[in-house]
Order: structure tokens, then sequence, then C-alpha cells
């Protein structure tokens, strides 16, 4: 086998490692509420979310796989060394992270890891600052937007059915909680999944088996391999779950009921089909964290635990430079022993 080829094959299955691992640590976002209100068990709560982040490659389309596959980094110069370091960067922020059970974004992860191996290869000119723009902006505006609507669904929930008996509220919301997981699993499968479709094809790209047209163009026929590719390895990596996260976004947060659940999830699935729709990378983790404070903010602000949220926010501040170091890093090592890299 030759070189170049036997390279891209171990690229695009470290991507799909990292799209799994994107699953494992992300599961927490999917499933931690409906599994927190006791709706669905864990096992089948992680096969509920892992149904529907795979179905996601049908209905979400591919407008944030050519965001992440050509709007961040000048595509030109990028080659197979600059994404399986980039890939690296990210898991082992991912793994770090997870160990030490913080809910920071893998996306983050991965695009800080794009970042930091493009930059060592070529230099600060290598970043499209629009992408990036954009990216950082929505850093602060999905969770703000997550906030807001969980607030905002939770007062008029509250108000729609103050009159109701709270067992009765209690029945229907552990109903609707299954509809609101699956529109949340669907928005982390269409968002995350599609992250690691445009590293593929940046992959496929620079071993020449796509051109810059068809990378940033329209996704035909070729790519349903790697559209179905990526979709089922995050949907693998939530069924198998990450439960150390579980419990950081299930209960160490706030306590919630299946009304608070399902304002939450609802609250996260809009925002994510809307950003997923528009081509914008945003956090899974960031978003529906977010949408978990306002809703423990509508009983009382001490309902939040605000000394985790802290150390949540400051993991969100680290995830990009901690994850480019680190690709850079590798980038610099592997450079080393491969000049030509």
């Amino acid at each position: 086998m030759k070189p170049d080829l036997l390279l891209l094959i171990i690229t695009i299955l470290v991507a799909l490692t990292f799209d799994f691992l994107n699953g494992f640590h992300d599961a927490a976002n999917s499933i931690a509420t409906v599994v927190s209100t006791r709706v669905l068990s864990p096992k089948l709560a992680v096969a509920w979310a892992a149904f529907f982040n795979f179905v996601a490659a049908f209905l979400l389309g591919t407008a944030v796989a050519k965001t992440i596959g050509s709007g961040m980094i000048r595509i030109d110069q990028v080659t197979q060394y600059v994404v399986i370091t980039a890939l690296i960067g990210a898991i082992v922020w991912d793994l770090l992270t997870w160990w030490w059970g913080l809910p920071t974004s893998s996306s983050h992860a991965l695009i800080g890891g794009l970042a930091g191996a493009a930059i060592m290869r070529s230099g600060w000119h290598v970043i499209i600052a629009e992408g990036w723009y954009k990216t950082i902006i929505f850093m602060v505006v999905a969770p703000v937007a997550g906030l807001i609507l969980g607030f905002s669904f939770m007062v008029a929930t509250f108000w729609l059915l103050r009159n109701k008996p709270p067992q009765k509220i209690d029945v229907w919301f552990r109903k609707l909680q299954l509809l609101s997981a699956a529109a949340y699993s669907l928005g982390h499968g269409g968002n995350d999944a599609q992250k690691t479709m445009g590293i593929v094809a940046s992959a496929l790209y620079g071993g020449h088996l796509l051109t810059a047209s068809e990378l940033s163009g329209s996704w035909g026929k070729f790519h349903w391999p790697i559209i179905l590719a990526a979709h089922t390895a995050i949907a693998l990596g939530t069924y198998f779950g990450g439960w150390r996260i579980v419990h950081t976004m299930g209960a160490r947060i706030t306590k919630l009921k299946p009304v608070g659940g399902f304002c939450a999830e609802a609250a996260g699935a809009i925002t994510l089909f809307s950003t997923a729709l528009a081509g914008i990378p945003v956090s899974t983790t960031h978003t529906i964290t977010g949408a978990i404070v306002g809703v423990g903010a509508t009983h009382r602000l001490s309902a939040v635990r605000w000394g985790v949220a802290r150390r949540i926010v400051w993991a969100w501040v680290l995830t990009i430079p901690a994850s480019a170091l680190v690709a850079a890093a590798t980038f610099w090592l592997v450079r080393l022993i491969h000049p030509g890299a």
C-alpha cells in the first residue's frame, strides 16, 4: 500500500475515533436530563439518543461540515499531517475533560486542534477570520440563547399550568420529555457529526480525492459514505456513553423534574436546529448547559450550583487554546521526524 494512501486511511480512522469519543463525551448532553428525571433508564436513554443521533444524517443537511471543511482554515494549507495532529489535540483534551468529569465542547476542541496544527505548519495567515468570528461569537450566543429559551419556556409553562395538579403535570411531561430528548439528540447528531464530516472531507482533499469546489460546494452522492460513517460513529459513542459527565449535567448543576427537563431539551434543540441549518459550528455542551441553568434559575438563583457552573465555564474558555497547544506540539514532533509534513 502506498504511504500516502495508508496515511489517509489512518487519518480517517482517527477522525471517526474522535467522532466516537465526541458521542461518548457528549452523551450527557443528550441523556442527562431524561436520566436525572427518571423518565428513562440509562440503558434505554442512550439507545434513544443514539438512534436520533444517526437519524440526523437525513434531516439537517451539511452546512456545518462545509464550514469546518473549508470555512475556518485555508484549505490549500491543509495536509494529512495537519488533520491527524488536529484530531490528536482534540482527542487528548476530550479524554482529559472526560476523566475530570467536565462537560466541555468536543467541537471547540476540534477547531482548536485544527487551528493549532495549521498555524504551526503555515503561520497565522492560514486562519480565515470570518469563519472564526461567527464561531467565537456563538460560543457566547448559544449558551445564552439556551438559557433565555429555557427560562422562558419554564416561566410560560408555570403560568399556563398554574392551576393544574403537580401530579398530572409530572405525568404529562414524562411523556413529552421523550419528544424533547429525541429533538435534542437530532440537534446533537446534526451539529457534531457534521464537524467530523468536514474533517474527513479535508483529509480527502489533502489526499487529492476531493477538489476544492467539491469540498465547499454541493455534497452529492460521493459524500454519503462520509455522512453515514460520521453519524454511525457518533451514535455508537453516545450508546456507550460517558457517565461521569451525565452526573455533572443531570444532577450537580441543578435538580430537574420532567417539566424542567422538557424545557431545557426543547430550548437546546431549537438553538441547535437553527445553528446547524445556518452552518454555524456551536457547542452542544454549552447550549444544553445554558438551558439547564435557565430552567434552574426560574426557581431561585440559589437553585443553580454556581461553583460547578463556574468550573465548567473555565473549562470552556481553556478548550480551544489547550487543544490548539497539544495539536501544535504534536505537529512540531511530526515535522521533526518528517520534515515534509
